[in-house]
């Protein structure tokens, strides 16, 4: 199944299931509103059985981030093998983990305008985990059991921000710099342990290729271990790190500049797609 948020012409928002080419409409504002209701997935099946539930062709939807409001949104970083190779880190033993607001997200075809506020800006292609349930201190089978699905991000990273100290959290929560999307596809549909193909490009040039077997800590490696300390509920996202082909890891390092389009795309899924603003003049 997949989920999208389509964002109606007066601005307002509904949740969507694809069927036959076409998205047919619940009457709940966000996937986030709808999958934190026990019956979603019946809502979801009706809406496509209801001749008269509204509809769109895939082509005249607007997509919106499909989870405006994630209770949580918990990240991981250092969790690909080829992105610690080319910071020269060791693996880690458990995971590396910070957090992002609610408002840090963004459409997954918005313009992001970053202005003079960041020099250094870099590109972070990630699949992010869709909580399905309620979990806490989960083991790794209840874990996998509680997710719901899987949708594309992009961890937009103020690197000359993150570099001010050892704590990465004042590169990485700038707000409407998160691309998430375009849809959710639940974890029936897809499996990430088997393997999708990552990517991301910059005006047409691929700058991270790799697949996501070769994640260190999986999907339900990193719900059971956030579960141990904090309460993940439905809706909630879990970003699963980057692959190697950042910026940072570059020689010579290479920055998003004004005007470049960046398309991140994970097999299975689909892409976000995002024009950058940047002045060349220095922020604070």
């Amino acid at each position: 199944m997949r989920l999208a948020t389509i964002r109606q012409p007066d601005g307002t928002t509904r949740a969507a299931v694809e069927y036959n080419e076409q998205w047919f409409q619940l009457d709940v504002a966000s996937v986030s509103d709808l999958v934190t209701l026990p019956t979603w997935r019946a809502l979801a099946s009706a809406a496509i059985n209801d001749s008269t539930a509204p509809r769109l062709r895939l082509s005249d939807a607007t997509l919106a981030t499909p989870l405006p409001s994630p209770r949580k949104i918990v990240c991981c970083g250092l969790n690909y093998h080829d992105h610690i190779a080319e910071t020269g880190r060791d693996v880690p033993e458990y995971p590396t983990l910070f957090a992002k607001f609610g408002d840090t997200l963004t459409d997954p075809y918005a313009e992001i305008n970053v202005g003079a506020d960041s020099q250094k800006v870099d590109w972070e292609a990630e699949l992010a985990v869709v909580i399905g349930s309620s979990l806490r201190r989960a083991t790794k089978a209840e874990a996998e059991a509680g997710i719901l699905g899987y949708t594309v991000a992009n961890d937009v990273s103020y690197r000359d921000w993150q570099a001010r100290t050892l704590q990465w959290f004042q590169g990485k929560a700038w707000d409407a710099t998160t691309p998430v999307g375009p849809v959710i596809v639940t974890a029936d549909e897809i499996s990430p342990k088997q393997g999708l193909a990552v990517t991301t490009s910059i005006d047409g040039e691929v700058v991270q290729s790799s697949n996501t077997r070769e994640l260190v800590f999986d999907a339900a490696d990193l719900v059971a271990y956030v579960s141990q300390f904090t309460q993940l509920s439905p809706g909630d996202l879990i970003l699963t790190g980057t692959p190697g082909g950042v910026g940072l890891g570059r020689s010579p390092q290479r920055w998003l500049r004004d005007g470049e389009v960046l398309t991140t795309t994970i097999e299975g899924i689909g892409s976000l797609r995002n024009q950058f603003r940047i002045s060349t003049t220095e922020g604070y």
